[in-house]
């Protein structure tokens, strides 16, 4: 290629272009891409003829093929695309212009070409004869129209993740009554009213009732309090619940609905904070607000900072100040700001393509050295939460679901439930993405010493979890095309590669190393009160389901206890009288059936819904957990906790009855003794036969384990079976 024409549809977007050119370091030998080519941004309409490479937006583009002489840089901050799209249902004319020939150009590449600028835009897309290609993280039908379903490459979050390039995300909960249910000022009251632009106020007596509903808030009515609370508990929770530990706020950008609202939430952050102007900021089309106390009234108001937005921008990116930038749309989607760790959503949005763009600015990644300078009292970024105060996560249209299903869930729990041979798609999922997060604060030796005892490397043990979730990676392994693979096909295979992926994991000298190494590398408060939070957002609606779906599944016992064997084994209630891991299967698939639908899963989580203070951890991850859940509903147990924890546990106990009764076991017998236990917590038996798979067979299978524990070894496994599982 001979010239490169790159376009953008903001004028900060082709500001970000332009540094990212100068700053990419080449391959061959090291030298910036701009020493080797002429890159320029145009700021007239004028092209210099010596410039390899050509930035613009689309505006200034057609304005040069008009013949303008001269173009309003004004015109290229704001997105006026989509307002005049709405306006013009027609592409714009263009002319030849021989000063600009068509073969001006050999490539030229559209920047998030997602946007809705087809129908205005194309024949100045299409003026030169070049080959056309499109950037977007999310790209549209009409997209994929324009270029004819050409995808050329593909490159999907989870496997970005894997690869060390984005980090995961997780959400953070906030729910209020009246941003759920709207409100109701009763007549007789006086009230505010406020111009939206000015600002200006003046009081007002209500002569009915004002009822407003969410829809109505910040628009046509503005409920600070609202506002405020939504606020309030975000600072309160911020160091606790959201980034344990950490004493600064992380760096937050949050979406506000209009100018005006984003004024209403930079005020109320600056004073919930008690912080200075600089810690909070609006970055929008408009410039910041300042505000401004008169010295003899006392009388507050706000005015403009007069700061562009390419500075705030800069700042935001890449100094201390602002911790948190309020915006609506200017930066929605494109801009870079690599240290952001919170995405706060004060307004909803309906379009998928346009969440996944907001989503995604919190993925990037960056040196731990670029980070603290930024955030001192972060380690590094390891990954970024998406608040969400109007219900924006809860739509079905996330395309992109986060690696880590469960981060409320412990590393232990997580390790534990492998070691037990989970391969639960969200089990494995957060545990790719734990590692991912893991690989990113320890040390080359404990790198080291993880690699040497999986016996691969770490990106492999996280790549082999990622692609095990992966359901392309399952139909590509099957070997057969899109059309004739069967969903049993493709789920038995996905089962496989998971069984696979978790091999390595199966041995507890690699789990309890992974979960030392954690508890070097970071320090973890302890909380509870997020819980509490979900517990306090959680609808009626949603409390009746739980409801329902326990009182059901209390009455399928009692209906059945004489009719499905493990629920009569279990409602015996008889020492030494369990069912069996097939059993237990059978009752997993029945109830799976409709019109139940139940999974063990879903039976806890109800429990859990209803239930806080009697429900120890999150279970129902293996099918084991339905005994606890069935020996809980019977009211056997009193606490419903995860099956392998109480089998942990009553494991702990057993072994110091051995040692106050002088019976000691030596490292490699405690080893062997773990893999039993966990055995046992994930198939309720363990009979001599079981030695022939993993991770016994790994380590010498039933000859090993006789030669360690001699006539020992089926009393052993007798009674480890009675005190551990019955």
């Amino acid at each position: 290629a001979k010239r490169i024409l790159f376009l953008v549809d903001r004028g900060n977007l082709a500001r970000q272009a332009k540094n990212e050119f100068e700053q990419y370091t080449t391959p061959d030998d090291g030298r910036k891409f701009t020493e080797l080519y002429n890159v320029q941004h145009l700021q007239s309409n004028k092209i210099d003829p010596v410039c390899k490479v050509v930035i613009t937006t689309i505006q200034r583009l057609y304005s040069i093929l008009q013949g303008e002489p001269e173009y309003d840089s004004a015109n290229e901050e704001e997105s006026n695309i989509a307002g005049l799209a709405a306006l013009r249902k027609t592409p714009l004319p263009v002319r030849y212009n021989p000063a600009i020939p068509i073969e001006t150009f050999d490539f030229v590449f559209t920047d998030e070409c997602h946007r809705s600028i087809y129908n205005l835009w194309r024949q100045v897309l299409e003026y030169f004869d070049s080959y056309l290609i499109g950037l977007t993280a999310t790209p549209s039908k009409q997209t994929l129209g324009f270029f004819n379903q050409n995808l050329v490459m593909e490159y999907g979050h989870t496997q970005a993740v894997a690869d060390g390039v984005n980090v995961d995300f997780w959400v953070y909960r906030i729910k209020t009554k009246i941003t759920d249910q709207g409100s109701k000022v009763e007549a007789g009251l006086f009230i505010d009213k406020r111009h939206r632009k000015t600002r200006q106020k003046r009081w007002q007596e209500l002569e009915s009732d004002l009822t407003y509903s969410p829809n109505e808030l910040d628009r046509a009515v503005v409920s600070e309090d609202q506002i405020r609370t939504v606020i309030r508990t975000f600072r309160d929770r911020l160091f606790t619940e959201i980034f344990p530990g950490r004493t600064e706020v992380p760096k937050t950008l949050v979406f506000a609905k209009d100018d005006s609202h984003a004024d209403d939430i930079v005020r109320i952050m600056r004073e919930e904070f008690s912080k200075s102007n600089e810690f909070c900021e609006k970055i929008t089309y408009k410039t910041s607000t300042a505000r401004v106390v008169d010295g003899v009234t006392g009388e507050v108001t706000y005015k403009s900072s007069g700061i562009k937005t390419d500075d705030l921008l800069s700042s935001f990116r890449n100094a201390y100040n602002p911790r948190i930038a309020v915006t609506v749309d200017i930066i929605a989607t494109g801009t870079d700001v690599k240290p952001l760790e919170i995405v706060f959503f004060m307004r909803d949005v309906q379009s998928s393509n346009y969440f996944e763009q907001m989503k995604g600015w919190g993925c990037r990644v960056l040196t731990p050295t670029e980070f603290q300078n930024v955030t001192p009292d972060g380690k590094n970024k390891t990954h970024y939460v998406i608040v969400d105060a109007v219900g924006v996560t809860e739509h079905p249209k996330n395309d992109s679901p986060p690696l880590e299903r469960q981060p409320t869930v412990p590393l232990k729990s997580i390790l534990q439930a492998v070691g037990a041979g989970s391969t639960d798609t969200e089990v494995v999922s957060t545990l790719a993405s734990r590692l991912s997060r893991l690989d990113k604060i320890i040390s080359d030796g404990q790198r080291t010493e993880i690699e040497r005892i999986a016996g691969k490397p770490m990106d492999s043990l996280i790549s082999d979890l990622i692609q095990s979730v992966d359901p392309d990676s399952a139909l590509q392994r099957s070997g057969v095309s899109e059309d004739i693979a069967s969903e049993e096909l493709l789920a038995r295979i996905g089962a496989q590669m998971r069984a696979e992926a978790i091999t390595p994991f199966l041995n507890p000298n690699l789990r309890h190393y992974i979960l030392n190494a954690q508890q070097d590398a970071e320090q973890t408060i302890d909380t509870v009160s997020q819980d509490v939070v979900e517990f306090a957002g959680a609808s009626a609606e949603a409390t009746e389901k739980a409801q329902n779906t326990i009182n059901s599944f209390r009455q399928y016992i009692e209906d059945n206890r004489d009719e499905i064997t493990a629920i009569q084994l279990l409602y015996s209630g008889r020492r030494g009288q369990s069912p069996t891991l097939k059993q237990l299967k059978e009752l997993s698939a029945t109830i799976a059936l409709p019109p139940r639908a139940w999974t063990p899963e879903t039976i806890w989580r109800a429990y859990e819904a209803l239930e806080k203070s009697r429900v120890w951890g999150h279970g129902g991850k293996v099918v084991t957990d339905l005994v606890s859940l069935i020996r809980f509903a019977l009211e056997q147990e009193t606490i419903l906790r995860p099956f392998g924890e109480t089998v942990e546990d009553r494991f702990t106990a057993w072994l110091s009855t051995q040692n106050q009764a002088g019976r000691t076991f030596n490292s490699e017998e405690m080893r062997w003794l773990e893999m039993i236990r966990d055995h046992i917590a994930a198939s309720l038996t363990i009979e001599t036969d079981d030695f022939d798979l993993a991770p016994f067979s790994q380590q010498g299978g039933l000859g090993r384990a006789y030669v360690l524990f001699g006539e020992r070894l089926n009393p052993l496994l007798n009674e480890l079976n009675e005190v551990l599982a019955a």
